[in-house]
């Protein structure tokens, strides 16, 4: 069950995955108008350095890209942007992310992440969306102790304020479905790593630690393993999942029911590499591909963290027929090359 696409709205648009995504979208014909902030919560040149490199490919490849900077917290702007490009699916990648910045400034992740994400939601039902995709994480399975995280577990024990916004967010879109009819997806990413990253996550705090020859900070002294998905793999799937809108799952089970799937057009997705790395393991990894040896220094778990992480994405693949196949050596070679160029 496809979607004929033509106009794509992604929010988060000079973030990591959300500019991998528009570059890949506007390659496959599409017109893709970008939405960001550029806020400060990490490097904003890094992002604006994102967005240039579409708009000069754009002018090369004819790509039909248009970008806004503004928050999705501001509706009357969003409520333009939908009614001057009448999108047919709307991509929300448009997050305050990060799990330890929750503790130190709580209500950017509800402006963002609560209010921000509603505002999009009333706008996609009201503009006649054909498919709502949306960023959920790994991070909502929390304290859950069972692996690999399939997602029929329960998710109602979070560990940080982030993750329980994309627990809202996940119970907002179902009731959106419900109440509007409008397909909604949302993919629960594992550790995504690779070119243009963030650097506010391990791979690039590592990297430059090591380029550096600064004291890298191990938490939960190494004990800890983490599904590194290569940035390509969800840029595929998410590409997959925007031509496939959530339908009714015939088989939906009210008395029984699953929190993956419904009676309304809505879908929940596990997207990682389901092959967890040691984190010692990554750290020699990178120290292979830089040619050169960490400095460690161990550290008892922070607050928030979790100390496993692990996807079953056998649901996803029988969904879009296609599951992250990316090594872990190979991810990081790509990402240790693109960081000595850009970086240099």
């Amino acid at each position: 069950m496809g979607v004929e696409v033509k106009r794509v709205l992604v929010t988060g648009a000079a973030g990591f995955i959300g500019a991998a995504l528009s570059y890949k979208l506007l390659e496959m014909g599409m017109a893709v108008i970008g939405i960001d902030n550029l806020n400060t919560y990490y490097d904003p040149n890094l992002k604006k350095s994102r967005i240039k490199l579409i708009e000069c490919d754009s002018t090369k490849k004819a790509f039909d890209w248009s970008f806004r900077q503004f928050g999705i917290e501001d509706q009357k702007k969003l409520n333009d942007i939908f009614r001057n490009f009448q999108p047919d699916i709307v991509v929300n990648l448009a997050a305050q992310a990060g799990v330890r910045y929750s503790l130190e400034n709580p209500r950017a992740y509800i402006n963002s992440n609560i209010v921000g994400f509603t505002n999009l939601l009333e706008a996609s039902k009201g503009f006649d969306v054909k498919n709502f995709i949306y960023a959920s994480s790994s991070s909502v399975y929390g304290g859950n102790k069972k692996l690999p995280f399939t997602e029929s577990d329960s998710v109602n024990h979070p560990v940080s304020l982030y993750a329980a916004t994309k627990i809202s967010n996940e119970l907002i879109a179902h009731s959106y479905s419900h109440l509007y009819n409008l397909p909604c997806t949302g993919l629960r990413f594992f550790t995504v790593y690779g070119p243009w990253g963030r650097p506010d996550m391990a791979p690039m705090i590592f990297a430059k630690s090591i380029l550096d020859d600064e004291p890298i900070e191990i938490f939960n002294y190494g004990n800890m393993q983490r599904d590194f998905t290569f940035i390509d793999d969800v840029v595929e799937a998410l590409v997959r999942c925007c031509l496939k809108p959530a339908f009714p799952d015939p088989d939906f089970n009210a008395y029984k029911p699953e929190p993956f799937n419904s009676w309304a057009p809505f879908r929940i997705f596990n997207i990682g590499n389901s092959q967890p790395t040691d984190l010692m393991n990554f750290i020699e990894i990178l120290e292979q591909a830089f040619g050169k040896k960490a400095i460690k220094e161990f550290k008892p778990l922070q607050p928030g963290d979790v100390i496993n992480t692990n996807s079953n994405n056998t649901k996803l693949e029988k969904w879009i027929n296609y599951k992250p196949n990316t090594s872990i050596e190979d991810g990081v070679f790509k990402f240790a090359s693109w960081y000595k160029n850009y970086y240099s």
